[in-house]
């Protein structure tokens, strides 16, 4: 059998940067986690209008992808200048944060952080979709995965000393500033060429309605969902259950929850390496995602004893046995909608799934905060997790159908096209 055709290295060099893009993402979007209670202090507010500011993100982000304004901008514009707008956007919202005087102000920027973000993954998928092919998707995927979970973990270790050393309105101006640098080497490798630019037929591209009517789709958003529900409540309840309920110091809950985040990146790594390989090999495509999500997944359940067991250090072992299982499932994530979008339509079905499923951003604290105030405990909370979890692994494995691409209406397959664009071309 002959050896599978590599991916250009210069795609690799610009995956490289898509994988910064997505630490820095998630590092924006967690930063005032981190700083909460100076933010609280300086600015008089209440822990209602807290709460605001701490959800304001996920409305914006959802909605702009809910609603197809993401995607379509993904699908129907050069997406590499429109991931390059986004990433400014974003970037420069952290800045001017750091300068806000008022609530409300610094609520407005909250959206703006949101509507910016909102690009991201739409961008990623069609870029994806277009430039590697099937058999280095997985880890295409989890490299991009592993800078979403790193982000998270350098903010909560980094963020934090340098808020206590700078206070948190130097740190947003900073980060903010210091992340537009990330726009010269972009504009510089970035991928050029057909699959990156405008399309020359919009009228071909699939509408939300012919998406929809997809089963694939609907079941991938539910997927999703279920997912994000178990990565938002270890990222918004983790460090506070750790010191609430363990009783770690802020030291030892910084430490201990940074490696929950770091195994969920490194797993990713090795999953997408390893899926990318037995698909190389000659490995069904839909058995090898299926199985990594429906394994990843189903495992991650083990997260369960983390509210049983009474020994802090056994249940710090299951917490990263779970966290490891997870990242099974995350690098294969994406790498199944891009499959059965095709490069046309990636950035709208992102679109659409991502902002479903990003809603668990608002589900899981609420929901997670309404069990532990009515019961007084962590198990129920958790068990909702393991549960919710488990019922996404049920739809991964037998929900979606089989994973091949859709044969959309309007004279076009969502097949990749038989040559990979090269990037650089003119």
């Amino acid at each position: 059998m002959s050896k599978a055709p590599r991916a250009p290295s210069l795609t690799w060099g610009a995956l490289v940067l898509l994988a910064v893009s997505g630490f820095l993402n998630y590092f924006d979007r967690a930063n005032l986690s981190v700083g909460a209670a100076q933010v609280q202090s300086e600015l008089h507010l209440t822990s209602y209008q807290l709460g605001l500011l701490l959800s304001a993100f996920f409305w914006s982000y959802a909605l702009m992808q809910l609603f197809l304004i993401a995607g379509w901008l993904a699908d129907r514009f050069n997406v590499c200048w429109i991931l390059a707008a986004g990433f400014f956007l974003w970037s420069g919202a952290t800045a001017v944060t750091g300068a806000t005087r008022t609530f409300a102000m610094m609520f407005a920027l909250r959206l703006v952080l949101g509507v910016g973000e909102s690009i991201a993954y739409p961008s990623y998928s069609r870029i994806l979709a277009n430039y590697f092919p099937e058999h280095h998707r997985g880890m295409a995927n989890a490299l991009i995965d592993a800078g979403t979970k790193l982000g998270p973990a350098g903010g909560t270790l980094l963020g934090g000393l340098l808020m206590a050393k700078y206070g948190w309105r130097a740190f947003f101006v900073g980060l903010g500033a210091g992340s537009l640098i990330w726009l010269v080497p972009w504009i510089w490798w970035m991928p050029r060429g057909e699959g990156a630019g405008t399309q020359e037929h919009p009228e071909a591209m699939p509408t939300a309605g012919q998406i929809l009517r997809q089963r694939a789709a609907i079941f991938s958003a539910l997927g999703l969902f279920c997912s994000n529900y178990y990565w938002y409540f270890l990222l918004t309840w983790l460090p506070y259950y750790l010191q609430s309920a363990r009783h770690f110091s802020a030291g030892r809950m910084a430490t201990t929850a940074a490696s929950a985040y770091f195994l969920i990146a490194f797993s990713a790594v090795m999953a997408g390496y390893l899926s990318d390989r037995l698909i190389a090999r000659g490995a069904s495509a839909n058995r090898v995602r299926k199985t990594f999500a429906g394994v990843g997944l189903t495992l991650s359940t083990i997260i369960l004893p983390v509210a049983v067991v009474r020994d802090a250090g056994t249940a710090t072992v299951f917490l990263m046995l779970a966290c490891f299982c997870f990242g099974i499932y995350t690098a294969n994530v994406f790498a199944i909608t891009q499959t059965l979008a095709g490069p046309r339509a990636a950035g709208k079905w992102t679109s659409l799934q991502n902002g479903f499923a990003n809603l668990a951003g608002v589900t899981a604290p609420w929901l997670t905060g309404f069990i532990v105030q009515r019961t007084g405990e962590y198990f129920w909370a958790f068990a909702v997790a393991a549960a919710v979890v488990l019922t996404g692994a049920a739809i991964f494995v037998f929900a979606i159908g089989r994973l091949e691409p859709v044969r959309w209406a309007r004279g076009f397959t969502g097949r990749q096209h038989s040559k990979t664009p090269r990037v650089g071309s003119a």
